[in-house]
């Protein structure tokens, strides 16, 4: 829409090739995610990360759900676009993309707005893949070493401000590796960028949901059966 209301036709074909990306990546991202709701039974994030916990790192769904993780990653980079896939605002082929005529606070506007998109994304990698606000070492095998119970206030209080730093962190190490991607990876051409998404990442994520109902079914204890 910001698009086509600045009539401008570079503007226009950015605004065409981010709707022609978002739709691309859409569908590998959401079928990543129902691997993880199928193994947690559940579409609550907070079931999800509970669903992580008891073993510390090695309980985290990253180790499970390693192609899931992959996908989800590569399409929220998308979603985002950032590089490789920020085709929507290629400044050497299309100006700035769909806001070349944009400029102060409604230019500002645009870029707040990726960026909080990246944070989110960030978020969501880390509850749904990094144990969120779990440690990598279980709270009550820490409590047994210092020799105190687990239900004890003060450690409950440590314990929960822990989880949200341990949150924010998770989130930040992988918005630290979006920027790092972007100053290392060259862009892709749009036909690369449809290819992966459609011919790729769709029968990659199709084939880790069949595979997740397989084993939940097989070992239904490892996967949340």
């Amino acid at each position: 829409m910001a698009g086509y209301a600045s009539n401008n036709k570079y503007s226009l074909l950015g605004g065409l090739r981010a709707a022609a990306q978002s739709i691309s990546y859409e569908i590998p991202l959401a079928l990543s995610v129902l691997a993880i709701a199928m193994m947690s039974n559940s579409l609550s994030t907070v079931d999800i990360v509970e669903q992580q916990t008891g073993y510390g790192i090695l309980g985290w769904n990253i180790w499970r759900q390693p192609i899931g993780f992959l996908i989800f990653w590569i399409a929220a980079l998308a979603e985002c676009e950032r590089l490789p896939f920020d085709l929507p605002e290629a400044e050497e082929e299309l100006v700035a993309g769909y806001q070349t005529e944009y400029a102060g606070i409604k230019f500002g506007l645009f870029y707040l707005g990726s960026y909080v998109n990246l944070v989110l994304s960030a978020l969501f990698v880390s509850i749904l893949y990094l144990g969120g606000w779990e440690l990598p070492i279980p709270i009550g095998l820490i409590a047994s070493w210092i020799g105190v119970s687990e239900s004890t206030p003060w450690l409950q209080v440590i314990a929960a401000s822990l989880g949200i730093i341990m949150t924010i962190f998770k989130a930040y190490l992988l918005v630290f590796l979006a920027i790092l991607l972007r100053w290392t990876v060259p862009r892709v051409r749009i036909d690369q960028l449809l290819d992966l998404g459609w011919k790729f990442l769709l029968p990659i994520s199709l084939v880790n949901l069949l595979l997740t109902a397989g084993l939940k079914l097989a070992f239904p204890i490892a996967f949340g059966g």
